[in-house]
């Protein structure tokens, strides 16, 4: 059963009271120290070292090579748009001047968030890149936390969310919901394992249900990423139910936008519940139910205008 977040209130914290000072940062990079020689050996140089000024956690500034810098496996696809926008900029001042953050696997270095920095300097016929080297490995998993550079819509945070949950599964046996930071929000699992099977869904118009009842689970990895599979199905499996209807309100004359939405809203039977915990396979078969007894006779098209609101999430 779903649990119900409870909300944590941030205390205020004094101004300059926490991690270190500014000359304590230049201190004691320990970790990040054993990684130098591995840098040089790749063809790199080591530019500096600093510990973190919040967490005081070491890192390495260095200049690599670029082709030994790629994109995490798992993450999303780079748009073509936004590098062409970075090439310019690039371009025009002549300078390369935000870092990518890396970590160092086996050989070749991955970047969680810089993806479209690199696509530009590759296309720019640059020769090496500066990067800010975390020693710890795992950093290239926090993906969805680091990424600051392009905002992620609701297919691509899914996407990226399912592919690094396979990649995790490959490596660990922990159970899904150690990774919730990671992962954010188990909808976006299920969710993307369901955009990989059909990459035009309407995922949006899901996600408020799936908020409410879908949840981390304790489950080995590998064995997660099979439920979230299975759950997928159950979505997809409404989603045509959905399509159906949909077709026959537009034979009906009715062109609203809001048609899908006006839909799966009206089959959602915690729609109105002020329940905080559900069963997930409860509620989409009850879905399931409703919208196999969708009368679309009975709709009328103020029903779908008075429905209509924001447009939902782009996908």
């Amino acid at each position: 059963m779903a649990k119900k977040k409870k909300a944590v209130r941030r205390k205020k914290q004094q101004a300059a009271s926490r991690g270190l000072s500014a000359t304590e940062t230049r201190t004691g990079t320990g970790a990040a120290d054993g990684m130098a020689p591995l840098v040089e050996r790749d063809g790199g140089a080591v530019l500096g070292a600093y510990r973190d000024p919040f967490g005081g956690k070491p890192v390495l500034i260095v200049s690599l090579p670029i082709d030994r810098v790629e994109p995490t496996p798992f993450q999303r696809d780079p748009s073509d748009a936004h590098v062409k926008r970075l090439m310019t900029v690039i371009e025009t001042l002549d300078r390369f001047l935000d870092p990518l953050i890396v970590v160092r696997h086996d050989d070749r270095y991955w970047t969680p968030n810089g993806n479209h920095r690199l696509q530009a300097m590759r296309r720019l016929g640059a020769k090496a890149v500066v990067a800010l080297l975390i020693p710890e490995e795992e950093v290239a998993y926090q993906i969805l936390a680091l990424n600051t550079e392009k905002a992620h819509n609701l297919r691509e945070k899914s996407l990226e969310t399912i592919r690094m949950a396979r990649s995790l599964a490959e490596e660990v046996r922990d159970a899904e919901e150690a990774f919730a930071f990671q992962f954010e929000e188990p909808a976006y699992l299920t969710l993307g394992a369901a955009y990989e099977s059909r990459p035009r869904l309407s995922g949006a118009v899901y996600r408020s249900v799936l908020r409410r009842i879908d949840e981390f689970l304790d489950k080995p990895l590998p064995k997660a990423v099979g439920e979230r599979e299975r759950r997928a199905r159950l979505v997809l499996a409404i989603d045509d139910r959905v399509t159906t209807i949909v077709d026959k309100l537009k034979e009906r004359g009715m062109t609203s936008p809001y048609l899908r939405p006006f839909v799966v809203a009206r089959i959602n039977p915690i729609r109105f519940s002020k329940a905080t915990s559900f069963d997930f396979d409860e509620v989409l078969q009850k879905m399931t139910t409703a919208a196999g007894k969708f009368n679309v006779d009975r709709v009328k098209p103020d029903d779908v205008s008075k429905a209509g609101g924001p447009p939902v999430e782009e996908d």
